[in-house]
């Protein structure tokens, strides 16, 4: 056996194991295969990490705008070069499974994200104007950097979750100490090698990584630093909430990307065959394992059975497994074997309480699972009240378009939506009654649009967007004229 390679901690523009020399594996889901190591970070580490980045920041935030957009651009290129799409692709594959086209989509978001990063170059140019109580006084309002930000990224998408945590950050002048996946550890690290390769100047991102055990206990002291000014997280509502009270002890702003429960409803006139595509695969890409996935079809029980006959059918047709590479499977395995055994209890329990599998056997192989299709799930169910984070798809029917959006509203979650019908403004007139971040009108609720970025309005997805107002602060400096009067 070769072997495998091990993945260092990046502080300061510099590779190095952590303090401790501890290092925890990085195994394949499904088989256990181990294709890795990471250094497991010590306190001391992370204390270096920020102050790496306190140190860079003094010079960062002065850089000019076109030096910023010239080390983006290349980070573009580099992501188009298939040097750095081939180990990217390759590296989640191996640590978490991927089939191959959702690891090239991966890649394919990440470079977009960095676009996303340069559009804010015209937000950063302030305000100027005269005082309103103080003749021949002039105000200025700039948009400012905070200073270091602490960003936290998934295992489910880990090349374009890490840059989308740090693009849009960094170039508002910010600098960074990143935490990825355990699972994920090492492509969380080519990412920041990848811009280092750019031309980002050391200091400016650090890229960390720690071991399962010693993870809570290093995000609270991370937290707790003077010198962290925000702190920005995706992943489960459960962490979510420990995160925000941790940094409410601090009185330290959040970005939240959480959990989703995304509804889609249906109405009678919809294009039934566009909206089976997009519903299968909006419920089943990556095994369901995206905070956007469409896990609730809401529809009018007159088309019902020729939606749920054309998603059963097309569904039956995608195969799960856990070998990385094979071409006879659609979707991977989930990303461990104590999340498939927790997906499967989930469904054994609604079926338990009255509900129907139209597809599926409520069994896993490991960490692998095939798509399910589920009628009769209700509120007060588990599977309709948590995200699942399975290959799950939920049939609901309505007569009243009211009752349907009562259901597709009768949720925590608050990420992504979509309504499928012909009739744009009647989809529009339902689309603005739904409490959600983004509506998508005959398209998938897995599209999120990168300028506005994904929004949660609070509760289990969170709050907050990864964008330019919440990572600067609008700082005001009023120049007073001479010779002012005063009243003593």
């Amino acid at each position: 056996m070769s072997q495998v390679p091990f993945t260092p901690l990046i502080i300061d523009g510099k590779e190095r194991p952590g303090s401790s020399s501890e290092s925890f594996e990085i195994c394949t889901p499904h088989t256990g295969t181990l294709v890795g190591t990471a250094a497991s970070a010590t306190s001391q580490d992370c204390r270096d990490a920020i102050e790496a980045a306190a140190k860079a920041y003094k010079t960062w935030e002065k850089t000019r705008i076109v030096e910023r957009r010239q080390i983006y651009k290349k980070a573009i290129e580099l992501f188009e070069t298939e040097h750095w799409k081939n180990i990217l692709t390759q590296t989640s594959r191996e640590e978490i499974a991927f089939t191959k086209s959702w690891s090239e989509f991966d890649v394919f978001l990440a470079k977009g994200y960095v676009q996303t990063g340069i559009a804010v170059e015209e937000k950063l140019r302030g305000e100027f104007y005269p005082a309103a109580h103080v003749p021949g006084a002039m105000v200025y309002v700039q948009p400012r950097a905070k200073g270091v930000l602490f960003a936290i990224a998934p295992w489910n998408a880990p090349a374009a979750l890490t840059v989308r945590s740090i693009s849009i950050a960094i170039f508002c002048g910010n600098t960074i100490v990143m935490k990825g996946s355990e699972l994920t550890a090492r492509t969380h690290y080519l990412v920041t090698k990848l811009f280092h390769e750019a031309g980002l100047p050391n200091g400016v991102l650090n890229c960390i990584s720690t071991s399962p055990e010693a993870t809570p206990t290093l995000v609270k002291e991370i937290i707790a630093h003077p010198l962290i000014r925000n702190v920005n997280f995706t992943g489960s509502d459960r962490v979510g909430k420990i995160i925000a009270v941790e940094a409410a002890k601090h009185l330290k702003p959040c970005v939240f990307e959480l959990g989703g429960k995304a509804p889609c409803i249906v109405t009678e006139d919809a294009n039934l065959k566009e909206a089976a595509r997009g519903i299968v695969f909006g419920g089943l890409a990556n095994s369901g394992q995206v905070c956007m996935s469409t896990e609730r079809v809401i529809v009018h029980k007159d088309i019902a059975d020729s939606l749920i006959t054309a998603i059963r059918e097309m569904a039956s047709s995608i195969k799960a497994g856990g070998t990385p590479g094979d071409p006879n499977i659609q979707i991977g395995p989930l990303f461990s074997e104590k999340s498939a055994e927790r997906f499967i209890n989930i469904l054994t329990e609604a079926k338990a309480a009255g509900a129907q599998a139209l597809l599926g056997d409520l069994t896993r192989d490991k960490a692998v699972v095939q798509p399910h299709l589920f009628t009769g799930v209700k509120p007060g169910m588990k599977l309709w009240d948590e995200e699942s984070f399975g290959p799950v798809i939920l049939f609901s029917t309505y007569e009243n378009i009211d009752d349907a959006i009562d259901l597709a509203n009768a949720t925590t979650y608050s990420l992504t939506s979509s309504v499928w019908s012909k009739d744009v403004a009647k989809a529009r007139d339902i689309a603005f009654q739904l409490r959600y971040g983004t509506v998508n009108i005959n398209g998938l609720t897995l599209h999120p649009e990168p300028v506005d970025e994904l929004v949660g309005l609070s509760g289990s997805s969170g709050y907050g967007r990864f964008d330019f107002h919440h990572f600067t602060d609008k700082r005001t400096t009023i120049v007073h004229p001479e010779d002012r009067q005063y009243v003593f």
